[in-house]
């Protein structure tokens, strides 16, 4: 197998391609900069170092928000090749953008915190006449906790809009959901958590983010807290998704999601290998796709009964278990079909009515 980990050379990313290395037969770490991508309805392609990127069974494509259209791009015109990305091409418009990231959560029913958007400072002003304090004021775009201001009152909070006049972008805010500076950080591999930490923020600062000083600690994460962390990426469309929580009166609630989370701060937190277990995980993956790409030799000789097997994990949402994609591809069932569940010594077994 043959995998490639796009990145802009992070820390974090670097750890990742360590262990995909453990995992695949070939990886290339391969620099975002140096992309280029043709749009042609004819032609398209992407191009690295001005060659023709070639064929991967598997990319992981990584960066901040300033490369979120080259991302997306590049991803799009390379999914249709049938290649395994874990990120959705989509992902790296929403997710690097808070408000795209709401309207996906709200599809969903996701919880999170009751948020405005406004076009310009003066409709901002208006706003926060019909708001209640303390409140949270934020840009779309923008990561590690910048461009994010907390306003205590009507005046505070025009003042401080005063300053971003020149800005002139549109602005989020938010109501203020009061955990005395505490949120949980959780990653999502493949529909489960496989770390979380709790974030205290520093004396004085509101931002628990580890960039603005805030400290990470392990914590093991509730069932609703990981439901939500797990729903998230599935609204967003990613198998590997960071979603940070907080946890007030009514529960948990999403704040802001990242589609290339940096591990140093939850790994030396939780003291868990996340690098690995996206490697591993970008592994098995790869191997079900290629499976299913293979011509089926039993079929094509019509011999029947042929049993197939494949050690994965489940997905359980609101008790629900959820099927890999690899086995409603081999047995094509349909939503509108009637089926026969038998449980029987542990052993689940499922037939057509």
């Amino acid at each position: 197998m043959k995998a490639a980990l796009i990145s802009l050379g992070s820390v974090s990313s670097k750890w990742i391609y360590e262990e995909m290395k453990k995992c695949f037969d070939e990886v290339d770490f391969l620099d975002l900069r140096k992309f280029e991508v043709l749009i042609d309805s004819k032609e398209p392609g992407v191009f690295y170092e001005g060659e023709d990127l070639g064929h991967y069974d598997c990319i992981y494509a990584r960066g901040s928000f300033k490369y979120a259209e080259l991302l997306r791009c590049i991803t799009d015109l390379l999914v249709s090749k049938g290649v395994y990305m874990p990120l959705a091409p989509t992902v790296f418009s929403d997710a690097h953008d808070k408000l795209l990231t709401h309207l996906c959560l709200q599809k969903k029913g996701i919880p999170m915190p009751r948020t405005y958007l406004v076009s310009d400072i003066p409709a901002a002003k208006e706003m926060l006449k019909q708001v209640k304090y303390p409140i949270v004021m934020k840009f779309p775009k923008g990561t590690h906790g910048k461009g994010v201001m907390f306003g205590e009152s009507y005046a505070s909070s025009a003042a401080m809009l005063d300053a971003f006049t020149a800005l002139k972008q549109p602005l989020l805010i938010q109501e203020f959901i009061d955990t005395d500076g505490v949120d949980y950080r959780a990653i999502v591999v493949g529909g489960r958590v496989v770390a979380a930490m709790k974030r205290v923020a520093a004396k004085g600062e509101n931002r628990s983010n580890v960039h603005a000083g805030g400290k990470g600690e392990p914590v093991t994460l509730d069932y609703k807290s990981r439901i939500v962390a797990i729903d998230s990426a599935a609204a967003l469309k990613a198998d590997i998704l960071a979603v940070d929580i907080m946890i007030g009166r009514k529960g948990p609630v999403v704040l802001e999601v990242n589609s290339s989370p940096g591990l140093q701060g939850i790994t030396e937190a939780t003291k868990i290998n996340v690098a690995s277990a996206i490697a591993k995980y970008l592994s098995e993956r790869t191997k079900q796709k290629l499976e299913s790409k293979k011509p089926d030799v039993m079929a094509d000789l019509e011999i029947q009964d042929v049993s197939k097997q494949l050690t994965t994990n489940i997905k359980v949402r609101g008790g629900k278990i959820i099927l890999p994609e690899f086995v409603t591809d081999m047995t094509n069932f349909r939503e509108d079909e009637e089926l026969i569940f038998e449980v029987k010594d542990g052993k689940l077994t499922v037939e057509r009515l």
